[in-house]
């Protein structure tokens, strides 16, 4: 749709001209000859920008800027104004107008003028459309479980999400814990400010020195110009602190002085400068067996866990495993193409019996390795790392297994144990009703009547 700009000016032949020049950019102008009028316009049409002269009788261009910043902050303003009053025109863009143009001004200076407004606003848009798009991914509704043990997680990131505390979270690698970190900090009071994350195990001491408080020019070799730190680029945000538990003892003091004094100095810097950070720290490590050990320092330990937040190995939550499956298959692109949209039953049941080392990180590698390979529309035991499936043949003195066959062979016949004890099972909870039978196990119901088939089974 074409951009709507407000034009106001008590000059008639003004009105004309900039709405001739600005209909040849494709703008939709809509004029007022005083501010009156305006203010009516600007709360029914809302238009995308307004152009003002700043002198006018009646109501001036300043009062109606100051109104319409009163009602709309993101309201853009460009002002008339001729040399006698560039004075006021300049308080008057130090008041919140976007620019002003001196009369008399080119066809040329009102559209450059015009354009650069309209980009600004575009800008203004996309930024606030990108912040709500980031806020609704780590809303909590989109942090995946049901299991009590990720309830009791979520339930503690609400409360402390309002919070200025600092924050320690614990757990194995892969468990999510940059995601709660974003989550807090996209639902707390520092939402549109910066979250700047920092792994502190993927730098030497040196070069992690000068990322966290940043250096000035000609600190060390290589140094040609001073740099922001993270602490400075995090100012007014967040930042998080991923494998705290990897901080050298130099780089551990010195963290500690910048939480106790709220300030940073640069590496080869003398001043100080101030900064207001919220921090969040995680780390895989037991810091508390790390103290005893002196390999992490007490007092740092206590001002980063005023709040500790244990997140669960995946191990711990198999009743999740499903709905991160389908999460992990829905947001892969090559899914769609493929019109994969499930994971079979027999697939799940295999997947909660491994112990998942590397957590929720490697069951999405495991399904993103799973729609690549599939040839259906579902992942199946076929499309699973063999290491996984192995775990299944805990199974093997049940089935009756020929452990010393091959590999291939002893997959498919404990894959022929499982569909029908499984169906058997399935059948016997839903009374042999296919159709429920069909819902419980989220398969299709010509796919139970083959399998009744295949294993001769009798449901009369």
């Amino acid at each position: 749709m074409p951009d709507t700009i407000l034009i106001i000016d008590d000059e008639i032949d003004m009105l004309e001209n900039c709405s001739r020049i600005l209909k040849n950019l494709g703008c939709e102008c809509i004029t007022a000859s005083n501010g009156e009028e305006a203010i009516k316009i600007v709360r029914e049409k809302l238009p995308d920008l307004i152009i003002t002269d700043l002198k006018m009788p009646g109501k001036s261009g300043l009062e109606l800027l100051k109104e319409i910043k009163g009602e709309n902050p993101d309201g853009i303003v460009i002002l008339f104004t001729a040399f006698a009053t560039i004075e006021s025109a300049v308080d008057a863009v130090k008041s919140g107008a976007f620019d002003y143009l001196q009369k008399p001004f080119t066809a040329d200076q009102l559209k450059i003028t015009v354009e650069r407004a309209l980009t600004q606003k575009r800008l203004a848009e996309e930024n606030k459309n990108l912040k709500e798009q980031l806020h609704d991914h780590f809303k909590f509704d989109n942090i995946i479980g049901q299991s009590q043990k990720i309830k009791d997680v979520l339930n503690m990131v609400r409360r402390v999400s309002k919070t200025e505390s600092n924050i320690l979270l614990l757990g194995e690698s892969g468990t999510g814990k940059e995601l709660i970190a974003r989550s807090i900090h996209a639902n707390s009071e520092r939402a549109g400010m910066p979250f700047i994350p920092v792994d502190c195990a993927s730098l030497p001491e040196n070069l992690l020195e000068s990322e966290l408080f940043g250096h000035e020019k000609g600190s060390f070799t290589g140094a040609h110009a001073s740099r922001q730190g993270m602490f400075e680029t995090a100012n007014g945000g967040t930042i998080f602190l991923d494998e705290i538990g990897e901080l050298t003892p130099n780089l551990q003091a010195k963290l500690l002085r910048v939480l106790q004094e709220r300030q940073v100095r640069r590496v080869g810097g003398r001043n100080l400068i101030d900064i207001d950070i919220r921090v969040i720290s995680a780390t895989n490590k037991d810091l508390e067996d790390a103290i005893k050990e002196k390999e992490f320092r007490e007092d740092l330990f206590f001002r980063l866990n005023v709040i500790s937040i244990t997140l669960p190995p995946l191990r711990e939550r198999v009743d999740d495993i499903p709905l991160l499956c389908n999460f992990f298959i829905k947001n892969e692109p090559i899914a769609g193409k493929k019109h994969i949209k499930e994971i079979s039953q027999a697939a799940i049941e295999i997947l909660k019996k491994y112990s998942w080392p590397g957590n929720i990180r490697e069951l999405q590698n495991v399904i993103e390795r799973g729609v690549s390979l599939s040839d259906g529309g579902s992942i199946t035991i076929d499309d699973l790392p063999d290491n996984i499936v192995v775990r299944g043949f805990s199974l093997a003195e049940k089935a009756n297994l020929k452990v010393h066959t091959t590999f291939k062979d002893a997959k498919k016949e404990w894959l022929s144990s499982f569909e029908k004890e499984y169906l058997v099972e399935l059948l016997r909870r839903n009374n042999n009703n296919i159709t429920k039978a069909s819902e419980e196990a989220n398969i299709p119901r010509m796919t139970i009547y083959r399998l009744i088939k295949k294993y001769k089974l009798n449901i009369a």
